[in-house]
């Protein structure tokens, strides 16, 4: 478990690196609530980008991405609405995007960045 634990703040870690260097801003890490957490909260453009991250190091069970399933793009939708309601802001537009790392035998990610995913 604490292995999971290490990986997936890991892939946390290179994900918003990968979105900051695509010029996107960071707002929240971990958000949570009563209801569940948001991995990473960004800004794009004039765009709010609730972006779940899948971390694996093996295929055994599908690519990353492959393991956001439809309920939890439901639940991720859910807690969006309670972090929109949170904000302070108004935000033209949402988005929600997957972040893929997956980690070879050598310990090296391949990061994939899936905008608009669902």
């Amino acid at each position: 478990m604490r292995r999971n634990l290490a990986l997936g703040a890991m892939g946390e870690e290179l994900a918003a690196k990968a979105l900051t260097e695509a010029g996107m801003q960071i707002l929240d890490r971990n958000w949570r609530c009563r209801h569940g957490e948001l991995d990473l909260v960004a800004v794009d453009g004039d765009a709010v980008v609730f972006v779940e991250v899948k971390t694996r190091s093996g295929l055994g069970y599908g690519t990353p991405a492959e393991s956001v399933t439809y309920a939890k793009q439901r639940r991720i939708r859910m807690l969006a609405q309670r972090w929109l309601a949170a904000s302070d802001r108004h935000w033209p537009a949402v988005r929600f995007d997957v972040v893929s790392v997956l980690v070879d035998r050598r310990g090296e990610p391949a990061v994939s960045h899936l905008p608009a995913v669902f």
